[in-house]
């Protein structure tokens, strides 16, 4: 059959439908196909011995590449001695089709759908095979990247799970090494704000220098340092961590460095290992570095630049292997200009820096954590998981979270336990934000219907009715989707399981709708 053939007919099995319906169903078979072979960037069809027996235009540009000289190399031949690597045998074989998939051969990678053709008794007859998309890792980079960030996201979740079987005692009091807790897979958030923290963070765990994480308090720098240890090279040494606000100035020196026996009056017989000694072959992480008094900076830096310490009250010199990572919530360049914190140690800690965003820089991942924070007080208190209404959610997106995640946390556990109800709404959260000394800020709407327009207002958009239809088709079905969510979250009494089913999508898709429509509205 020549390229230049008209479409040819599919098979259908509707000879016992009324004249007018089978020529409709005809019809219909026939617009299909057409649809198929215009959107797609290239289609062919094999009859039932897998031989090419129709080609379309588009997909004709690709013969070269193919090493085909003409379309006649191509009509009448065996499909896979004409194109390398295709599947189109298999979907003849078992009669099942191939929505999406990737080939790759010569002419590139594609993204390709295989589906088979049938005749009226239901027996197989042939294939179509279309390109709907080639140079996909372009043209479908977000998606690919989502689905990698997933991946990976998965595969440190499993590496955390297996550490922890391997090692049940290794978190205990006095058993084994002190290990990280978290992995990657633990910061929840799928925003770009999120996404790029957690790639600088894999590209410093592949590092051995010192990371500077930098962020206001709560937004999850302990976390990260513990993720970056567990996917670094010294995963399987100690993680070891000092919060230096929380140790008085006098005790540090012992903290870091050690105390030899006998070393003064009430000091222990057998002396005590400093931090430095305890992460030996691993991981040293130094929180709230921006608190430290300038006479202890000196004494780390030289430690730091040295590779060993000396213990209180001793005159041996240990050396350590360390790696260095250091949080801050402090302006640490503020701090250096005003000579608070040591230059050259700034520079010593600021090698990797990482930048952890506060909570209103990525508001699209805040459906995500409500979920996670919920599942964590469910367990702790035996109770089911809190479920917030769309208000809920939309004024906690509202929220400027100078806590940032764990201010989140705080308001949602102190909501959990006042209320009656499994289901929050926007009061109850208001009230314990008040409480805390936080008057909430207006609310992102769920919904972008207008509310408490005058009757003029409301004339006038009846009239504009058929003008808004007047708009584009993604943008409506968006509004239309607001709309069906916020019902059926109502309908429910904000059970986000029901609602999912009631909408017929799942409980993570939800999510990513809610997230969506609370974006809509950035300003608030």
């Amino acid at each position: 059959m020549p390229a230049s053939a008209p479409t040819p007919p599919l098979s259908t099995s509707s000879s016992t439908l009324p004249l007018d319906a089978q020529g409709i169903h005809a019809l219909a078979a026939r617009s299909m196909f057409e649809l198929f072979s215009s959107i797609s960037q290239g289609m062919f069809l094999i009859d039932r011995s897998g031989r090419i027996v129709w080609v379309n235009d588009s997909y004709q540009r690709f013969l070269p590449a193919l090493g085909l000289q003409s379309v006649d190399d191509f009509l009448g031949h065996m499909v896979e001695d004409a194109i390398p690597g295709t599947q189109m045998r298999r979907v003849l074989e078992t009669g099942q089709p191939e929505l999406i998939d990737l080939l790759t051969n010569r002419a590139g990678t594609f993204v390709v759908s295989r589906i088979p053709l049938r005749d009226e008794a239901g027996g197989i007859i042939g294939a179509i095979g279309m390109v709907f998309f080639e140079h996909p890792q372009t043209t479908l980079r977000p998606l690919i990247s989502k689905f990698a960030q997933m991946q990976q996201d998965l595969d440190d979740a499993r590496r955390e799970l297996a550490a922890r079987r391997s090692h049940p005692l290794a978190n205990s009091a006095g058993h084994g090494q002190r290990r990280a807790k978290y992995t990657f897979a633990s910061f929840i958030g799928t925003s770009p704000a999120a996404a790029e923290v957690k790639r600088q963070a894999r590209r410093a765990a592949g590092s051995s220098s010192p990371v500077l994480l930098l962020g206001e308090t709560g937004t999850g720098k302990e976390l990260l340092a513990h993720a970056i240890h567990a996917a670094s090279s010294r995963a399987g040494g100690p993680f070891v961590s000092v919060n230096i606000a929380a140790i008085p100035e006098t005790l540090l020196e012992a903290e870091f460095f050690g105390v030899a026996p006998g070393a003064y009056t009430g000091a222990d017989r057998r002396g005590r290992d400093g931090k430095f000694k305890l992460a030996d072959g691993g991981t040293l992480f130094l929180d709230e570095i921006g608190d430290m008094s300038i006479h202890l900076q000196a004494k780390l830096l030289r430690a730091l630049q040295e590779g060993e310490i000396e213990p209180l009250g001793s005159n041996r010199l240990v050396p350590f292997d360390v790696r260095v990572l250091a949080a801050t919530s402090r302006d640490l360049p503020a701090l250096v200009r005003a000579g608070r914190f040591r230059e050259d140690l700034f520079y010593r800690l600021h090698v990797l820096p990482i930048r952890v965003p506060p909570l209103r820089e990525r508001r699209g991942d805040i459906p995500a954590l409500v979920e996670a924070l919920g599942e964590e007080l469910a367990l702790r208190g035996g109770d089911a998981p809190p479920e917030l209404l769309p208000d809920a959610l939309a004024l906690l997106a509202g929220q400027p979270w100078r806590g940032n995640i764990r201010e989140l946390r705080n308001v949602l556990e102190q909501a959990a336990m006042r209320s009656d109800r499994q289901s929050l709404d926007a009061a109850q959260l208001a009230r314990v934000l008040r409480e805390a000394g936080s008057e909430p800020v207006a609310a992102a709407p769920l919904d972008d219907a207008p509310h408490g327009a005058p009757d003029a207002a409301s004339t006038a958009q009846a009239a504009d009715s058929e003008a808004l239809l007047l708009r584009p088709l993604p943008q409506q079905i968006a509004e239309l989707e607001r709309r069906a969510i916020t019902a059926a979250l109502r309908a429910h009494g904000g059970n986000k399981l029901a609602t999912a089913r009631t909408l017929g999508i799942s409980r993570a898709k939800l999510y990513e709708r809610l997230g969506s429509v609370i974006l809509e509205n950035p300003d608030h």
